[in-house]
């Protein structure tokens, strides 16, 4: 899909976002100079879009030194919009596809967050590119987690590999392993538990997943991705924090964008964590699963019509 037919579906999801960032983009038509009653109006719109406090004291003390006593004009409209899209830029849109060999791609994130419904969406993105995909189903606590992958895997066409309920998760991530070596597979997609993120056994499964995946293949995972459900807020700092502490996460699948008005906590993780977000899901279709491009996302912010 083309730049213009994302920015038209991340509008459409950014809706309820949006009408919290009109308090923001109002203020830069006003008439008169950046004074202390601005910037104290754009520090109060930040907090209600969900910025968060680290983000917002930068943007507001920025906003200070270099417009403070100036006129209002569209230069510190185009300066906050230029802020509010470094904070989200990363080294690395999309995924990290490995030369040779199979890429890992190890999927993290709490039960309800849309974890598996990402996981068909990420496999179905990359056979779109022409690769070959592999599914570990590494969930073996819940029998739904497998079964709602297998499903989905059914209507790819693409293989999974899986154990009955109880076994060692960390054994499935071996198999699917040595199933993609022998095989040639290009990519293998590795579900996780998602319980809840305080539990300490679950992190030491999550630990052990990774282990075993550095063993079978070089460099694996290449990539491990954190499921977040844009309606948490705030609260997904947290996840984020203790799951990456954990996994070592390399970037986040940001879901349920169109179902929220806390779609600003993305500058939030972004500025505690230095986590990119690499994929924003903008619906509930298989192909609702967009690469995450800042620029884009900031316009679609401010876009009025």
């Amino acid at each position: 899909m083309g730049i213009r037919g994302f920015f038209s579906r991340l509008k459409q999801g950014l809706a309820r976002t949006r009408s919290v960032f009109t308090g923001i983009a109002q203020l830069f038509g006003l008439r008169g100079r950046v004074d202390q009653a601005f910037l104290d109006t754009l520090e109060r719109q930040l907090y209600l879009a969900d910025v968060g406090a680290d983000a917002t004291q930068e943007i507001v003390e920025s906003v200070r030194r270099a417009f403070l006593d100036k006129e209002i004009t569209g230069d510190v409209e185009s300066f906050v919009k230029a802020k509010l899209r470094d904070l989200l830029t990363g080294p690395s849109p999309g995924l990290n596809f490995q030369p040779s060999g199979p890429t890992v791609v190890m999927v993290a994130g709490v039960n309800g967050s849309g974890k598996t419904t990402s996981i068909a969406k990420l496999a179905k993105m990359c056979q779109d590119q022409g690769k070959k995909v592999l599914v570990a189903a590494c969930d073996t606590f819940r029998a739904a987690a497998v079964e709602q992958l297998t499903i989905w895997c059914q209507r790819l066409g693409c293989d999974i590999v899986k154990s009955q309920q109880g076994s060692d998760p960390a054994s499935v991530a071996h198999d699917a392993c040595e199933k993609a070596k022998a095989r040639g597979y290009d990519v293998v997609i590795v579900d996780t538990a998602g319980r809840l993120h305080t539990q300490t056994h679950l992190m030491r499964e999550l630990e052990k997943i990774r282990r075993v995946l550095s063993k079978q293949i070089e460099g694996a995972p290449h990539e491990t991705l954190l499921v977040i459900d844009a309606t948490t807020g705030q609260n997904a700092i947290q996840q984020a924090e203790l799951f990456s502490k954990s996994v070592q996460c390399t970037g986040i699948i940001l879901t349920k964008l169109d179902g929220t008005a806390k779609g600003g906590a993305i500058f939030a993780i972004k500025r505690r964590l230095n986590l990119p977000v690499k994929f924003v899901g903008v619906g509930e279709q298989i192909d609702d699963l967009e690469p995450f491009d800042p620029e884009t996302y900031v316009a679609a912010l401010f876009e009025t019509a």
